[in-house]
């Protein structure tokens, strides 16, 4: 049961933010944050919550920022 944070969490948006560059680390880690999305540093998106993205931040968790996005702001279109 350790793992039941992850299971209530996935189905929903995570909003990723990269926060530092991948110059200077694996080229592998800089193709996962473009696969991500996310092409200039502060540049932000929304990905679905599941265990495929939640690896790719995992991956990269030293650049990136990663929260939950709430489903009432999801529903009122705010960004």
């Amino acid at each position: 049961m350790a793992n039941t944070e992850q299971e209530t969490t996935t189905g929903g948006q995570l909003k990723i933010t990269l926060k530092r560059s991948p110059i200077g680390y694996e080229k592998s880690q800089g193709a996962t944050v473009q696969a991500l999305g996310l092409r200039r540093l502060g540049a932000t998106v929304v990905q679905p919550d599941n265990p495929a993205i939640r690896g790719m931040v995992f991956k990269v968790r030293h650049l990136v920022e990663a929260t939950p996005v709430e489903a009432a702001a999801e529903a009122n279109g705010s960004k």
